[in-house]
């Protein structure tokens, strides 16, 4: 006698064989039946809203390195994520998100909860999205739903599957294995290579393609055998580069005028698993300065049709800069100029906030993870902060809130004990604060440390930008973040005074599960402020 094996049999089976046995989600009526029989080698890690579930799934994928499975409920639930799903695409972060459709002969009456074209809904912001034809062909879709994701340029994927497939018979997905990486064309790491060793005065910009493909030593390899100075590429995602190391220079501005000045004076530039360019605001002039060269490696086709300047070299930059490395040879250029050393901060109150960036750097354990989400004080984090190592800083390139907080609680669930540190913003908090909830549950080592200036001081700072003295709506009061935090399960405290400081991040920083500091900072009207550094 056959064994009957159905949709939801041949889709965990798959799943299980591709490593994701973690489903992150908040259930609703049209996913039920897929969760019959759930089976007991995977776990399901409840988001309290669809932004939450999908970050955090993010957050997994990006500690693991393999997609993550995520499960949402159609039309509205589809709609709430689509925030995170638009960070998981821009910072290329491989996602599988399958949503619940109303079941097949409901379709034509367009039901309540259904959506009426689930497949076009989250684009463009997935690689991929289909509602198979027949509900037997949803497994197949699936797996190749996963290959999409994890072939690079990596991203999140989206599978629609009405009600009723989950109980129809289907065939099991047969084994096969998609080798990804690929490498540039001989002649053309040739040519790049020939202008890196006839270069007077080059220089490497690297972005989150370089951590996202654990390529760092192979670039500092390349630095060093090129002796070229090394700067991060605007509002990355990543680092890619130990920023304490002497060809370190820092991070480009995302604005156009301000950004050619950084390359002036630099013959060649090589950018790495990086856009050309971010930028933010809008400047005058030209991309790069007249007479630089300027060579792109990448993985994305797309990225490289679109950007404006250079030559763009299509390929997986770890594969990409091993070539390099067979052709490029060692230089004797002399060293730059070491960073200008930032002077100590401010013992005042209300606190400067590069004495919580330095306080913080002074007690972080050596193998803590660093999730940014605090516009406002970015830049001064990077300069007061250097991260050191591969996979030890995650922010998001793209900026849409509420990432930070659920990315860092995906993090540590997908960790091994490392400690996770997600610094915020009072404003950035909000847009997703129901991932406290899960950090409880699941008793993630997590340090929340609100950088508070009761307000959106990025947005106010943007405004000053264009003689906007006065902006509705950026100033945040009343919130006891604290209590907040303790109502869904996490335990924190309140830090007003530089006094307190040290004592708080010991506490935050050495309790066994999530734990918040709401640490008051001073507002960038104040004297106590310091402005951030480029």
């Amino acid at each position: 006698m056959t064994t009957r094996f159905t949709v939801r049999d041949a889709v965990f089976d798959f799943c299980r064989r591709a490593g994701m046995t973690t489903l992150f989600g908040n259930p609703g009526s049209t996913e039920l039946r897929m969760f019959r029989d759930f089976p007991d080698d995977f776990a399901y890690v409840l988001g309290l809203q669809e932004t939450v579930a999908v970050a955090a799934a993010a957050g997994h994928a990006l500690g693991t390195g393999n997609a993550a499975l995520v499960n949402l409920h159609s039309a509205g639930g589809v709609g709430h994520s689509l925030g995170a799903v638009f960070n998981a695409y821009r910072d290329r972060v491989p996602v599988v998100i399958v949503a619940g459709q109303q079941s097949r002969a409901m379709l034509p009456t367009r039901p309540f909860l259904s959506a009426d074209e689930p497949a076009q809904f989250p684009r463009p912001y997935v690689k991929w999205s289909r509602q198979p034809e027949r509900a037997e062909d949803v497994p197949a879709a699936l797996a190749e739903a996963y290959r999409v994701a994890m072939t690079p340029p990596r991203g999140p994927v989206f599978l629609s599957v009405p009600e009723d497939d989950w109980d129809r018979e289907a065939e099991p997905v047969p084994d096969r294995t998609v080798h990804a990486s690929f490498t540039a064309d001989p002649a053309a790491l040739a040519e790049v290579a020939e202008a890196l060793n006839g270069a007077r005065n080059p220089m490497i910009v690297v972005g989150s393609g370089v951590d996202d493909e654990g390529a760092l030593p192979l670039v500092v390899d390349l630095a060093e055998r090129a002796g070229a100075p090394v700067w991060i590429s605007p509002l990355s995602g990543r680092s890619g580069f130990p920023e304490d190391h002497a060809l370190f220079q820092g991070f480009l501005p995302p604005v156009r005028d301000q950004l050619a000045a950084r390359l002036d004076g630099h013959d060649v530039v090589l950018v790495l698993g990086a856009p050309i360019f971010v930028y933010h605001v809008h400047a005058d002039g030209p991309y790069i300065p007249a007479g630089t060269r300027l060579f792109h490696f990448d993985c994305d086709p797309a990225q490289t049709a679109w950007a404006p300047v250079g030559t763009s070299v299509l390929t997986t930059i770890a594969s990409g800069v091993a070539g390099l490395l067979d052709l490029v040879e060692k230089a004797d250029r002399p060293a730059p100029e070491p960073r200008v050393r930032l002077a100590a901060p401010r013992h005042s109150d209300p606190m400067d906030p590069a004495l919580v960036v330095e306080s913080l750097r002074e007690r972080l354990p050596a193998d803590a993870v660093i999730v940014e989400e605090v516009p406002s004080y970015r830049e001064m984090l990077h300069a007061r902060l250097p991260i050191t190592r591969s996979g030890g800083f995650l922010t998001t390139g793209s900026g849409a809130l509420g990432w930070g907080l659920p990315v860092a609680v995906g993090r540590g669930i997908a960790g091994s004990g490392e400690r996770v540190v997600c610094v915020i913003g009072d404003g950035s908090i909000m847009y997703s604060v129901q991932a406290l909830w899960t950090a409880a549950q699941h008793r993630v080592p997590l340090t929340v440390v609100i950088m508070n200036n009761h307000g959106y001081g990025a947005v106010k700072a943007l405004g000053r930008r264009i003689e906007l003295d006065v902006m509705p709506g950026t100033d945040i009061h009343g919130i006891d973040y604290v209590t907040m935090a303790r109502g869904l399960g996490v335990p924190g405290r309140a830090v007003t005074a530089a006094a307190d400081l040290d004592a708080a991040l010991e506490e935050g920083l050495s309790h066994a599960g999530p734990y918040l500091l709401d640490v008051r900072v001073a507002s960038d009207d104040s004297a106590a402020y310091e402005p951030s550094h480029g």
